[in-house]
């Protein structure tokens, strides 16, 4: 009869809000240790003739090719044809 009531309030209480939040996050930690230290995360070392260029652009003189500026563009343009649109609510500042 003990035996009984004890499993009925083992089943109620892993019912808890809380107990559930505490299962979810052990289970989210161990998950995480298991991907970020695994083997496969190991440092890996490079070539010389990869770990040599530092740049992409290094790495294109390297191989003969050509790295120029792009053209900048006219600081006087025309205005955009159609009608005004309206400014912008959320401007994106670089």
């Amino acid at each position: 009869m003990t035996n009984g009531r004890f499993a009925y309030s083992m089943s109620t209480a892993l019912r808890h809000p809380g107990v559930i939040a505490l299962i979810v996050a052990g289970v989210t930690i161990a998950a995480m240790l298991i991907v970020d230290h695994g083997p496969w995360n190991r440092a890996k070392t490079q070539p010389a003739h990869v770990a040599m260029y530092a740049t992409t652009g290094d790495a294109a003189r390297a191989a003969g090719a050509k790295v120029l500026p792009t053209t900048p563009k006219s600081p006087i343009e025309p205005a955009r044809p159609g009608p005004k649109t309206s400014p912008v609510v959320n401007p994106v500042t670089p």
